[in-house]
């Protein structure tokens, strides 16, 4: 599918990345995927195994038509539907770490707001 061009299969694994971090924005991002320079101080292999079924899918996007991505296809799905879980609460890995949130980046006050419609007046 590359041709012998590791670019393309970089791009499959970047974007694998990508679409794993949408679903894990609440826990500690660099410490799990790293940063350009760091490694990850968190060495997760199941985490290692959902974005390689997200990096199979879309390398083998690429592929001739009459391959069978239907393996492929579900092991993509499946990833998704875990990262899914994962984002919603319904499932816990261990050892993940949740991001931290700097007070600086908290609103000012304690209040809450809440708001309503304003009342219907139906009359028959």
């Amino acid at each position: 599918i590359t041709r012998a061009d590791d670019n393309i299969a970089a791009t499959a694994i970047t974007t694998a990345i990508q679409e794993a971090k949408m679903y894990l924005a609440r826990f500690d991002l660099v410490q799990l995927f790293g940063t350009d320079t760091d490694e990850p101080t968190i060495n997760d292999d199941y985490l290692k195994s959902l974005v390689k079924d997200l990096a199979c899918w879309h390398l083998l996007r690429l592929s001739n038509v009459h391959a069978d991505h239907a393996a492929f296809r579900i092991a993509y799905t499946d990833a998704l539907a875990t990262l899914k879980n994962i984002m919603a609460g319904q499932a816990q890995p261990q050892g993940w770490p949740y991001a931290t949130i700097a007070s600086a980046d908290l609103p000012d006050g304690d209040a809450i707001s809440w708001h309503s419609n304003p009342r219907r007046e139906n009359f028959f």
